[in-house]
């Protein structure tokens, strides 16, 4: 099981998140954060931290988000298990769910 960020993440990315996690498994892309489902340790500090609330555990995750649980996966499917967000350079881009959103303005 893992925590998986969603749609209130895209084009916000506040970071908060990163700041909890104990195990540096929330990696940044150009539109959202991602939560490497083979790193988390399903601690939770990243879930009350989230000022848009688009953290959720898989089990409690809301269906019409359920697609951001398989962006996450296969994120990390492709690039494997980079061992640390903080070592690694931003993702080069987004899981095509991510793309297909419409951009917000702020």
């Amino acid at each position: 099981m893992t925590y998986v960020i969603t749609q209130p993440c895209v084009d916000l990315k506040d970071r908060a998140c990163i700041d909890e996690c104990p195990v540096d498994c929330i990696y940044e892309g150009p539109r959202k954060m991602y939560i490497n489902p083979d790193e988390c340790v399903d601690c939770g500090a990243c879930e009350p931290v989230c000022p848009v609330e688009a953290i959720f555990y898989e089990d409690s995750l809301p269906d019409e988000w359920s697609g951001y649980l398989t962006a996450d996966r296969d994120v990390f499917a492709a690039t494997g298990a980079p061992g640390g967000a903080s070592t690694t350079d931003p993702l080069p881009r987004d899981h095509p769910i991510v793309e297909g959103e419409p951009v917000k303005a702020g």
